[in-house]
Order: structure tokens, then sequence, then C-alpha cells
């Protein structure tokens, strides 16, 4: 499969209808995973782990967002061009941080679909009813899908840029959404699909603008 649409292989896209499709058709895949982490409670939340990659995913975002724009201004006023950070790639990194984890997750899918996260549900010890991935409920909740999730992956972004070791760069940006994402399961934060749903979201979307903007300009 070497077709693409939107810059993104067509393996990709069917992967993620696939992974959407089970966790619609099989929505106990969602209960057992974090039952794995409960015991009259989710035992690990507020762990060092959980903790660690919870509060570290505004400190990386904040740091690499940051770090491009102060890079853009030096370039620009002193006319250099350390890491090839001009206008265009200062564009591509705000739409790759803007777009997928605060649009599309936090203010569409968040704040409209209303699922209950783990720790809330009665399965869980707690009062409110558990609804699969992909259906709209109305016990007003923000479990679906999964914002820092979303977010530990748009890192992705800036590991696509990379001149040199890209495939280290971006196999690590990877592993620090899945920790990220891991570190909100076992939390009792978000559920397994709610993770998925994020990582597929952030992948498309960053390699469609990386496409469009970035690679389309070479």
């Amino acid at each position: 499969m070497n077709k693409k649409f939107l810059h993104n292989p067509l393996y990709i896209w069917l992967a993620f209808f696939l992974a959407s499709a089970l966790f619609i058709f099989y929505p106990l895949i969602d209960i057992y995973t974090s039952s794995l982490f409960f015991e009259d409670g989710f035992y690990l939340r507020g762990s060092f782990y959980e903790r660690l990659f919870y509060k570290s995913v505004p400190i990386m975002v904040s740091t690499t967002a940051l770090g491009s724009i102060a890079i853009f201004t030096y370039n620009y006023y002193k006319k250099k061009n350390i890491l090839g950070i001009n206008k265009r790639v200062i564009i591509y990194l705000l739409l790759v941080l803007s777009l997928a984890p605060g649009l599309i997750v936090n203010s569409l899918l968040k704040e409209e679909w209303g699922r209950a996260r783990p720790m809330d549900i009665v399965e869980f010890g707690s009062t409110k009813q558990f609804t699969p991935a992909f259906i709209i409920s109305d016990q007003g909740g923000n479990s679906f899908s999964s914002g820092h999730g979303a977010a530990a992956f748009s890192v992705l972004g800036f590991a696509l840029l990379a001149r040199k070791r890209r495939q280290f760069w971006t196999t690590l940006a990877l592993a620090y959404g899945v920790a990220v994402s891991f570190a909100r399961i076992i939390g009792g934060g978000h559920f397994l699909s709610d993770s998925v749903t994020s990582f597929f979201i952030v992948y498309i979307t960053t390699y469609a603008l990386y496409g469009y903007l970035i690679e389309n300009k070479k």
C-alpha cells in the first residue's frame, strides 16, 4: 500500500478504522484493560510514574514550543538558519500543537462527547455509566479522547523536522506519547480507546500538516 490520502499511507487509515470498530463493537476491552489496574481503587494513581508523566506534558510542550519561537526570532533578526526554523516551520508547529490536540481533541471531542472517565463509572466503584468509545454520552465526562495523550503525541511534529536521525527522534516522540497515555490509563483517567484514538488523530493530522507545509515546499 504505497498510496496515500492526506499524506498518510492507506494502512494508517485502515488501522484507525479497524481499531475504532474494535472498540465500538467490543467495548468491554476498555473495561478489561482498566480493571487490570483497579483493586479498591486505581492503585497506581498518584504513583511516581503516573504523576511524572502527567505533569511532564505541559512542560514538554511549552518548552519545545517556546524554544522554537525563540530560535525563529533569533534567526529572523540575525539572518541565521539555526535548525532551519523559519516562518513556514513556525506555522507548521503552531498548527501541530493547536489543531489536533486543541481543536479536535479538547474542544470537539472532550467537550461534546461527555464520556465518563474510568474512575467515575459504576464498574469501578463510582456513579456514572460506562459508554463505548465514539458514542456520545450524557454523563458529563471528559474522557473521550485523551487530551494529555494528544498533547504528548504532538511532539511527533517536532521530531519530523529532524535533519539527522529522524527515525530515532520519531520513535522517541511516539514512545513518549505511549508513556503518557499509559500513565493516564493506570491512573483511571482514560480508557485504552481514549488514548488510541488520540494517537491516530494526532498522527494523521501531523503527517498531513508536514506533507502540505514542509515536504511539498522542499
